[in-house]
């Protein structure tokens, strides 16, 4: 039910981007307490994005999620900007997060709802 779409103005190499994706799945299910089994991730690169005028690497992340606690977003946004500059060193200025909160009558998956 965790969904986290990173897109950056950066290529992404297959390997690179692999290992950004496992890496935020293990890294949401452990911080949301979900199971990485339902933890969805995407990553976009090469994107057409300029942050504050300019084109120097950038990001923009969502996190959609049953049941996100407005509690846990500023410990979220640390976690995912670290883990971005880890990653793909994109410094943390560099970085704006939409947190998503839904309800899990919203949220479809195998025929259903949460």
């Amino acid at each position: 039910m965790p969904y986290l779409k990173i897109v950056t103005n950066l290529a992404l190499p297959t390997d690179s981007r692999a290992t950004l994706l496992a890496r935020a799945s293990k890294t949401l299910a452990q911080q949301l307490g979900k199971p990485e089994r339902y933890v969805m991730a995407e990553a976009s690169g090469d994107t057409a994005l300029l942050f504050g005028g300019s084109d120097a690497p950038a990001a923009y992340v969502e996190l959609k999620s049953i049941g996100l606690d407005i509690s846990q977003t500023k410990s979220l946004s640390k976690t995912i900007s670290e883990l971005l500059h880890a990653e793909l060193n994109i410094a943390p200025d560099r970085v704006y997060i939409e947190f998503i909160n839904i309800q899990g009558n919203c949220w479809g998956w195998n025929g259903g709802t949460f």
